[in-house]
Order: C-alpha cells, then sequence, then structure tokens
C-alpha cells in the first residue's frame, strides 16, 4: 500500500465523517450550534467554520490559493486573515461549503503523484511567523489528521448534547461484515 492510496482513502472518509456531523449538527438550533462550549474554538459552529478554513488554506497550498478561494454571498472573496475567523454564520452555507470543499478533496487525491509527495514545500504558517518547509507528504499527513483531531472535538461536543454522529472510526467506514 502507497501514499497515494491512504490519501485517497483518507478523502473518502473525511467525506463520510462530514457528512455524519453535519446531518447530526443539522438537528441544533442556530442558538445550540453557536453556543461558547468552552472548546478550543468555542463553538461547534466555530469548529466546523476552523475545519473549513484551514481546509482550504492547506488545499491551497497543494492546488494553488486560487482554486481554494472562499467567497461570500455576494460573490466577493473572502480575505483570510486568522485561523478562528469565521467564514460562514449561515449553517446552510457553511454545509454547502464543506460539501464542495470535500468533494475538491477526492478529486484531487485522485491526481496526486508520487514526484508531489517526494516534493518540499514552502510556505507561511498563519499559526507562526516564518516561512517554513516541510516534506509534502508530512504536509497532506497533517492535512487529513487535522481534519480528524477537530472532528473528535466536535462529537465531544455533541456527545454532551446527548448527540451522537455514528461511530466514527476509520475501520468503521471500511469494514466489510462477513455472512
Amino acid at each position: 500500500m502507497d501514499l497515494i492510496t491512504q490519501f485517497k482513502a483518507m478523502a473518502q472518509y473525511n467525506a463520510w465523517m462530514n457528512s455524519s456531523i453535519y446531518d447530526t449538527c443539522g438537528s441544533l438550533s442556530d442558538e445550540e450550534l453557536k453556543r461558547d462550549r468552552r472548546a478550543f474554538f468555542g463553538s461547534i459552529h466555530r469548529t466546523l467554520n476552523h475545519l473549513l478554513l484551514t481546509d482550504r488554506v492547506q488545499m491551497g497550498r497543494f492546488v494553488g490559493a486560487d482554486r481554494t478561494r472562499s467567497f461570500d454571498e455576494g460573490g466577493r472573496p473572502i480575505e483570510v486573515r486568522s485561523l478562528d475567523q469565521e467564514l460562514y454564520a449561515d449553517f446552510a452555507t457553511l454545509r454547502r461549503e464543506r460539501k464542495k470543499t470535500d468533494a475538491m478533496i477526492e478529486k484531487w487525491t485522485n491526481e496526486i503523484t508520487p514526484e508531489f509527495l517526494a516534493r518540499e514545500m514552502e510556505y507561511d504558517a498563519m499559526s507562526a511567523p516564518g516561512r517554513f518547509r516541510v516534506s509534502t507528504w508530512i504536509a497532506v499527513t497533517h492535512f487529513f489528521n487535522h481534519q480528524t483531531h477537530h472532528r473528535g472535538q466536535i462529537t465531544t461536543l455533541l456527545s454532551q448534547l446527548g448527540l451522537d454522529p455514528r461511530e466514527t472510526d476509520l475501520m468503521a467506514f471500511f469494514r466489510i461484515k462477513v455472512p
């Protein structure tokens, strides 16, 4: 098994889990989604925004920022200034944009090459001053790990509300029940 196969699998799992999370969150009122729950990004809504924002920023490093830019309802580009910035206040818009981004991620993993993963990339981090260099395969691994990390926070918050977004394990997505 190679990294490209693994990243394709992670993109599929990512879309599956995001769909489950958004389905569960869809049962909450706007007030409940935006209530400060003392999580790292405060509310469920802000954590969902963070994930979308960082996925687009990181994907921009892989495919070019012009392909991952966020736009407001008027079609104007949204300037990303911080990692906790709210891209979309409306849950339905946030969900629509999440689906678009997940589809882009899945499509992109079908285009990854070993040469791309073998390169080093340089980027400016929003979380630390300066320019950094890292192996691209590490950056892509981090990309998927970061998603799982913050979805874990969201599933904890949902669980505290008595909601179950269903099984979240990677194995649950891929295993096949034997008769």
